[in-house]
């Protein structure tokens, strides 16, 4: 599957609508980002069943902005609509099939469990 671009206006969907995204944020004038292009390219032929998207920081500021990246290239990991992995820098194709097989064999039901403790954790450190 070839990779989608995604704007600050098809994020959200995409990542709720997809089991599993792995989203690159990107731009054109980062030479890590270039080099990572290609990598990123091949593992989306190898897993059909990931969502594989790109966001231009340059194009996309707000989207940028919203996501909290102050670097890049930064690679997010979506597993049923919940951000499970999330880090700055390129990763070599080895390191990245590791990263999908572990974001893949996660159960959804226990990724959301999770956020939603998470949630409730953050929610009554705001009120303490």
């Amino acid at each position: 599957m070839a990779t989608v671009d995604l704007t600050v206006d098809t994020f959200g969907t995409t990542v709720a609508e997809n089991d599993t995204v792995l989203v690159d944020f990107w731009a054109a004038w980062c030479g890590p980002c270039r080099q990572f292009a290609p990598v990123f390219e091949a593992a989306s032929e190898k897993h059909p069943d990931v969502v594989f998207a790109k966001v231009d920081t340059e194009a996309e500021q707000q989207l940028a902005a919203m996501a909290g990246i102050t670097s890049i290239p930064t690679l997010m990991a979506f597993r049923g609509g919940v951000l499970v992995f999330s880090q700055a820098g390129a990763l070599p194709g080895s390191a990245l099939g590791e990263l999908l097989d572990q974001v893949k064999g996660l159960e959804i039901a226990e990724v959301r469990r999770m956020a939603e403790e998470q949630a409730a954790q953050s929610g009554s450190a705001r009120q303490g």
